[in-house]
């Protein structure tokens, strides 16, 4: 994915199996397919019996899981799994998820996808009364929170401490006997829930991890939703009636995969119609339509489409390198981006290039390739993105919490133009973008969230409140 070069990246991604009894290895396989949505640790915490045990480590799944033995003592019917990328905490070994806390009378497993913007308040009001953390991370909050409400039951106990936690979160709770999944009030992160076809229930971060185990697609958790799985099926709850589709706009922009279905939504068809409405927006003088591998090849097709401009594979990605983190120097960046990508001369030498691509974030990127297909002979190069400027922080498990590295927060469009090197540069418009997704909801910008671009942040940001900058560009000319 293109976030991969441009160092923005979600946290993570959860799945969850109860009644089957290769739950651990469908686990394995379900967390493969969400591999794109954290690569900085990964784990798998199995109930046997009702006993929970669990194995979890630093890299990636297949690093992480790299002698069979680890996979098949993790026996049971049911297990939890998550796949991490930190915006909440550091990554060390301490916040590798699921977390598994062992208690005198029972355990339980806790794998959270999401940020939560009061996680710092309730943390200082619970190790105030005496809570002690082992973690650096918002998600052991939860766990706190449920273990002093005095509910008779774990489920009421649970219920009441969703009500507490804001911000976006999507959680997969295990314990002896139940495997829960609950989503925020506003269904900021995606969740699924599907079926296998000996009955076990499946719930996943996105769709497409349902399709890897085979699991046919039964609903997606609607935000506010707490939904128990037992051995006597599922049954969905409401544990507030405080809720507001507000789904992250960037899941349809690059992060979820091209073969996932959100709200009924399918993630390529969507950045296919981003593409069109970009074209129709931004019509330039060109000879090839060009994606960015690989998010943004969808997008590009559109345009091409829309246009009739012939589209052309004029860059192409290495496959086989490995994932390059958020690196500390402009050069290192640059160097990660060149064992990724490179140009094709022959398709792209004494071209007008339109140059499509998801998103752009501090431009360093972008700067990159189009100098790119310029020394592989591109005689001009168009950049259009298929998404808004990014202008304003994200709270909600993403990792752009200020705006000082936003390219778009500090410069004017031409001041971008100039920096990038482009002989033109556009964005989709907000409304184009809403157009584009077409969620048909009656909420707010059609159930999205949109706040990265116009700043209009569907919940209050406590904790972040203090600290938040806004862009000191708040025009695109």
């Amino acid at each position: 994915m293109t976030s991969e070069l441009k160092s923005l990246n979600e946290e993570c991604g959860v799945f969850g199996v109860w009644g089957d009894s290769q739950a651990a290895e469908l686990t394995y396989f379900g967390l493969h397919a969400l591999q794109h949505r954290g690569q900085e640790g990964a784990g798998i915490v199995a109930n046997q019996q009702g006993h929970l045990t669990g194995e979890l480590g630093l890299g990636l799944l297949t690093e992480v899981f790299d002698q069979p033995d680890k996979l098949a003592a993790l026996t049971g019917a049911a297990a939890i799994g998550h796949v991490r990328y930190a915006t909440a905490g550091s990554s060390g070994i301490e916040n590798i998820q699921p977390l598994l806390f062992n208690f005198t009378d029972h355990q339980v497993a806790l794998a959270h996808n999401g940020n939560l913007t009061n996680a710092v308040s309730l943390r200082t009001e619970l190790e105030q009364a005496g809570a002690i953390f082992h973690a650096n991370s918002d998600t052991e909050v939860l766990m706190h929170l449920i273990q002093r409400h005095a509910a008779p039951t774990f489920k009421q106990r649970l219920k009441a401490s969703l009500r507490q936690i804001k911000g976006g979160f999507a959680y997969l709770i295990l314990t002896s006997d139940a495997l829960y999944a609950a989503l925020d009030p506003n269904g900021f992160r995606p969740l699924a829930l599907g079926q296998l076809p000996n009955g076990a229930y499946v719930v996943a971060s996105e769709t497409c991890a349902l399709d890897t185990v085979s699991a046919k697609f039964i609903r997606d958790v609607q935000p506010g939703e707490m939904i128990q799985i037992d051995d006597n099926g599922y049954q969905v709850e409401k544990y507030t009636t405080e809720t507001q589709l507000s789904v992250c706009s960037m899941e349809f922009i690059y992060f979820a995969r091209p073969d996932s279905t959100i709200y009924g939504v399918n993630v390529h068809q969507a950045r296919e119609r981003m593409g069109q409405q970009l074209a129709r927006e931004h019509p330039v003088d060109a000879d090839i339509v060009v994606g960015v591998p690989n998010s943004s090849l969808s997008a590009a097709n559109g345009y091409a489409a829309a246009s009739g401009i012939p589209y052309e594979m004029g860059l192409i990605k290495n496959q086989y390198s490995q994932r390059t983190f958020i690196q500390p120097t402009q050069r290192l960046r640059e160097q990660g981006v060149r064992m990724k990508l490179s140009a094709v001369s022959a398709v792209v030498a004494g071209k007008k290039v339109a140059l499509i691509d998801d998103s752009l974030v501090r431009g360093t990127t972008s700067n990159y390739i189009v100098r790119l297909l310029k020394e592989a002979g591109a005689s001009e190069v168009h950049l259009l993105i298929a998404s808004p400027p990014l202008r304003y922080p994200c709270f909600y498990g993403i990792d752009i919490e200020n705006t000082r590295e936003l390219m778009a927060a500090n410069l004017t469009l031409p001041q971008m133009k100039t920096k990038i090197g482009a002989d033109s540069l556009a964005f989709l418009s907000v409304a184009g973008l809403i157009d584009a997704i077409d969620l048909q909801s009656t909420a707010p910008y059609s159930g999205l969230c949109v706040a990265y671009f116009n700043g209009d942040y569907p919940t209050p940001l406590y904790d972040y409140a203090a600290t938040f900058e806004p862009p000191r560009v708040l025009a695109t000319t």
